[in-house]
């Protein structure tokens, strides 16, 4: 059963936390990460993305670059911008976010967990990102992003995070992103063992959002265990979780863009698309992000080509009951993307890109009109069909789940030694 522990976090000082929350690093490329922290100078991100502290064409993955995050977390801590609780606490971290509101349960979880399956995925990773958060970890000797997981939920871990955000928060602040956050500390003893016996309970706990982090934690954690085989246990056997449950989150659509049609005109894409799917041509509302656009259920999608918007609904006959097979995105993968547009291995076709539900339909439009020929807009993946596909022990394609609001980095750290 999943082993979810409390734990001392450095956490910053309050008058400091609004300055230092920051959106994950991997939201960022290169050139908007620098110009944000440049624009917002203690941001945490300078800690998560430490190339911005060197010249714009210095190796991004230089040892001294991840040197660079150590000193200037560590520096930062003994100035006294992060405190460490005195004792081992679980923390609630609330977010509120275009109107919804989701609570989830700041802890650490088990390396041996995750790969003994008990926490469980739904992606692949790729070797060289976890590269890359691997030599951050361990040169910072700290986990700075949470991983976000997500749980079956109990009425138990309900009632009692009902009762703690009747409490006066240990702090408020609005985020970068523009969300609401509170944080509140439990230190009652009475209460950390609610949380923890109710974990000990449940059956298992699903990766949401982090693959890579949480690959990169696990491998730290195996790499030290082996370099001190004589330690039983070690800070570094756990990392850095926020726990929700799965009736307080939504997953938003996550869409495509391809840059062209694989040599065929658009009529003659139009007629090969319609072997697979009936295609109906919607009149675009005064609103570009009027909901009439966008696919009511499962097996429909939308499509926009040449300034049109339309409906897509793929053949009933081409769908499956497959955990995998039978979702939108491997549906569009299979049918249309591979079949049609001869887009194979989409992790590495450079003539697809991905856009995030929360940036709209007009974001898919706009990448129309500058760099790409053809959008598709996809009904989102439920976090039921999430925990069918890791139930199974079975992956899901690449970008098939986009989770809002992003949890925030800085706000708990979790330190390895």
């Amino acid at each position: 059963m999943p082993d979810i522990r409390p734990f001392r976090a450095f956490r910053p000082k309050k008058a400091k936390t609004a300055q230092i929350a920051a959106l994950p690093y991997d939201v960022y490329s290169r050139e908007e990460a620098r110009d944000y922290v440049e624009a917002h100078p203690g941001s945490f991100l300078e800690i998560d993305r430490p190339e911005t502290f060197f010249d714009r064409d210095h190796d991004m993955y230089a040892p001294e670059v991840y040197q660079k995050a150590h000193d200037e977390l560590w520096q930062r801590i003994r100035e006294g911008d992060f405190v460490q609780d005195d004792v081992p606490c679980y923390y609630l971290y609330e977010q509120t976010f275009l109107g919804r509101t989701q609570t989830g349960i700041v802890a650490v979880s088990s390396i041996d967990d995750y790969t003994n399956g008990i926490i469980k995925k739904h992606e692949n990773t790729r070797e060289e990102k976890e590269q890359d958060r691997i030599r951050h970890v361990d040169a910072c000797d700290a986990q700075t992003g949470p991983i976000f997981l997500c749980y079956r939920a109990r009425a138990d871990l309900k009632e009692l995070i009902q009762t703690i955000r009747q409490r006066d928060a240990e702090v408020s602040f609005d985020g970068p992103d523009g969300s609401e956050n509170r944080i509140f500390v439990v230190r009652n003893l009475e209460e950390t063992d609610v949380i923890r016996r109710a974990f000990s309970e449940t059956d298992a706990v699903y990766i949401a959002d982090g693959h890579h982090r949480c690959a990169s934690a696990v491998k730290v954690g195996l790499q030290r265990r082996q370099a001190h085989p004589d330690k039983e246990e070690q800070e570094s056997d756990h990392f850095l979780s926020v726990l929700f449950a799965d009736d307080e989150l939504q997953i938003l659509d996550y869409n495509r863009v391809v840059k062209d049609l694989n040599g065929m005109d658009t009529e003659s894409f139009l007629q090969r698309l319609g072997a697979v799917c009936d295609i109906r041509a919607t009149v675009k509302p005064k609103d570009e992000e009027d909901a009439s656009l966008r696919p009511k259920e499962k097996g429909t999608m939308s499509m926009f080509l040449d300034g049109q918007w339309y409906a897509l609904r793929i053949h009933e006959n081409l769908r499956s009951d497959d955990p995998v097979r039978g979702l939108d995105a491997s549906l569009l993968q299979e049918h249309v993307l591979t079949a049609i547009l001869g887009i194979g291995d989409i992790r590495t076709d450079k003539r697809i890109d991905f856009v995030g539900g929360i940036r709209g339909l007009k974001e898919l439009e706009r990448r129309c009109r500058t760099d790409c020929r053809v959008a598709f807009a996809l009904y989102p993946t439920s976090i039921a069909e999430l925990f069918q596909v890791a139930d199974a022990g079975l992956l899901m394609p690449p970008k098939s789940t986009w989770f809002e609001p992003k949890l925030l980095s800085g706000l708990f750290i979790h330190t390895l030694t």
